[in-house]
């Protein structure tokens, strides 16, 4: 099977269309991938669910799908460091679930796993636990939160080789993981691509079986959201 696709727009073509689930890798714009967002923009799919850490900023990562109006909810943990996000949220042009960082990558890896649901203490007595099921256990109280399992995952790697078996790079590894895992479909976008076997088992993050499409980009923007420098020593 030919995991390898000539583009985005060619990855995305038959799986993001109106009102599907799209969940993206990423922490701010850092393990991004850049060309598939561009290429869900481009596709102009309306009504759709974006799970992600937070949405981008202004003019780049999934702030041009969100500026482009093509969000109608976002299932993150952080609204700020966007403020088109800011504006439509308070404004009530696009829904927000917002989840706990922790309670997100549980959504998504248990969602991976095939596991519907699991209880956590986080967010009992809370705004969050409104309307969800709680239970006991040894006398504390917990919380059932459903899993996420996105009709289209989005992730971006370092490498991949052709069965899709991927390597993230530092930091860049982040949310997506997590995110590959729960994708009914997954599309990985790499800056190199090797060959079978290449890979040392040992340094590989997210199995082939995960992968279902890979895209090249091999010369990422990869912006810094907040450059910070010390002054200069004199």
């Amino acid at each position: 099977m030919n995991k390898i696709f000539g583009s985005a727009k060619e990855a995305l073509a038959d799986v993001v269309k109106d009102g599907v689930m799209i969940a993206s890798g990423g922490f701010g714009v850092c393990g991004i991938a850049e060309a598939l967002i561009q290429g869900v923009k481009d596709t102009g799919a309306k009504n759709l669910t974006v799970i992600s850490n937070n949405c981008g900023i202004d003019g780049y990562g999934l702030g041009i799908v969100l500026e482009n109006g093509q969000i109608k909810k976002m299932i993150c943990s952080f609204v700020g460091g966007n403020a088109e996000f800011e504006r439509q949220f308070i404004a009530g042009e696009v829904e927000v679930e917002l989840t706990p960082q922790g309670t997100l990558a549980e959504k998504l890896r248990s969602g991976g796993c095939g596991i519907p649901a699991f209880y956590t203490k986080t967010g009992v007595g809370t705004l969050i636990a409104e309307g969800k099921e709680t239970k006991v256990f040894d006398g504390e109280t917990y919380l059932m939160e459903r899993t996420l399992t996105p009709d289209v995952s989005i992730v971006k790697a370092w490498k991949a080789d052709k069965s899709g078996n991927l390597v993230y790079r530092l930091t860049a590894r982040n949310f997506n993981p997590v995110v590959a895992m729960a994708g009914k479909i997954t599309i990985a976008e790499v800056e190199e691509i090797v060959e079978n076997g290449e890979l040392d088992p040992d340094e590989i993050h997210t199995p082939g079986i995960y992968v279902h499409r890979i895209v090249l980009n091999a010369t990422p923007e990869k912006r810094i959201e907040q450059r910070t420098v010390r002054e200069a020593s004199i």
